[in-house]
């Protein structure tokens, strides 16, 4: 429903941000009590002492991070992320105010569930004034009907790829064991931390795209300099993980960590991938397209599962990698949904930046003139002007 705040074209009545609020309200209690009545039950299949008090704080404390949807979709609408970036900055070092001391004081659990909390409560009163927004009761039929059908595209899609991170505990642990699902974790960990620019650029996609979802043209050039600077930024660090990675493993982590660089340049190609196609989610989900989008992550992670079983039982965790890799042919079926909605984006520069990045990546494994791509694609006259016409761009607008 964040995204269906933001989406929004043209002006919109302030009732519906109060009609928003009041839902998340009802769904939320819903969840909750629901939650509560089944507690005994989890609790028992948990078997951890003192689970029960802490998690029933935490789960009511949630309440707050779910109404806090509703000021930061006004805030991400009117790109306000500036103030955003600074109320998340101060609910982190809240975070750490509270849960630190409490910590050192042996307060066990509730030491990071205090700070949770507390994070969370501060976060949606200052979301709240910095969008000056102040939640009422409203309710109109009309409007829960469409923020719920519009929601559930976009919920069912977003359950249905972080589905893919079951595939190495259910999979891998079952056929190569834990030893190997650790190392696989490691290497997601590393590619998730490194993959930062991705998540950002992508939260801040669907304000901006919404801005243009009535011009075709306009929607489609900003996707295609949006690949090439999704790729510019997340393919040299992967890259440079890739190399130093064996090298520094044995110091950081000990030797028997090692097998996780193996298997990290396969996952890696599909997180480049999917930072080339990410905007491509983006611009049906503008367009109200939401089950086209959970559509394809059905079909990416059926394929997924369908190569992880047939390849980890003989190659153990460098079967997940080879799993992951090949699954992203399936990225051609978001292309053609793109394609007819607003007419295909170039990808003739970002093509060549993935086949570049991605053979660069087993530049330690097979020898560095794998590397050798990437060198005559950074030497090419367009890909000067291409980094010197973002550079300017960037300084304008920090001017």
């Amino acid at each position: 429903m964040g995204i269906y705040l933001v989406r929004q074209e043209g002006e919109q009545d302030p009732k519906l941000y109060h009609q928003a609020s009041t839902l998340f309200l009802v769904l939320g209690s819903a969840v909750t009590l629901l939650t509560l009545l089944t507690l005994p039950w989890i609790e028992r299949w948990i078997a951890i002492a003192g689970f029960a008090p802490v998690f029933k704080v935490m789960l009511i404390c949630s309440l707050f991070s779910l109404f806090s949807q509703v000021p930061l979709a006004k805030l991400e609408r009117n790109l306000e992320f500036k103030q955003i970036a600074w109320i998340e900055l101060l609910g982190q070092i809240m975070l750490f105010l509270v849960s630190l001391p409490l910590a050192y004081q042996g307060f066990g659990a509730w030491a990071p569930a205090a700070g949770w909390c507390v994070q969370q409560v501060q976060t949606f009163f200052l979301l709240c004034y910095a969008a000056r927004y102040m939640p009422q009761f409203c309710w109109r039929s009309d409007w829960v009907k469409e923020m719920l059908n519009y929601g559930l595209g976009v919920s069912a899609s977003s359950w249905i790829w972080y589905a893919r991170g079951l595939i190495n505990p259910l999979i891998v642990g079952r056929f190569a064991g834990e030893v190997a699902v650790g190392q696989v974790a490691l290497a997601i960990r590393m590619l998730d931390v490194l993959s930062f620019a991705k998540s950002a650029t992508y939260r801040i996609s669907i304000a901006a795209l919404a801005h243009m979802q009535s011009n075709p043209d306009r929607l489609r050039r900003a996707l295609g300099e949006g690949m090439e600077l999704q790729i510019l930024a997340l393919g040299p660090l992967l890259v440079l993980a890739s190399w130093i990675g064996p090298v520094l493993f044995p110091v950081l982590f000990g030797a028997e960590w090692l097998p996780a660089m193996s298997v990290f340049p396969w996952i890696a190609i599909a997180y480049i991938a999917n930072g080339m196609f990410n905007l491509h989610c983006s611009v049906l989900y503008v367009l109200r397209h939401n089950w086209e989008v959970a559509w394809f992550h059905a079909l990416y992670l059926a394929l997924f599962v369908g190569l992880a079983f047939l390849w980890v039982p003989d190659a153990g965790l460098i079967g997940y990698g080879w799993a992951e890799a090949v699954s992203i042919v399936t990225y051609i079926i978001i292309h053609f949904y793109v394609a007819r909605s607003i007419g295909s984006p170039s990808y003739r520069f970002s093509g060549l930046l993935f086949f570049a990045f991605t053979l660069a990546l087993f530049g330690y494994q097979m020898g560095w003139w794998m590397a050798l791509g990437l060198a005559i694609v950074a030497l090419l006259p367009q890909t000067r002007e291409k980094i010197a016409g973002y550079v300017k761009n960037l300084r304008e607008v920090k001017a």
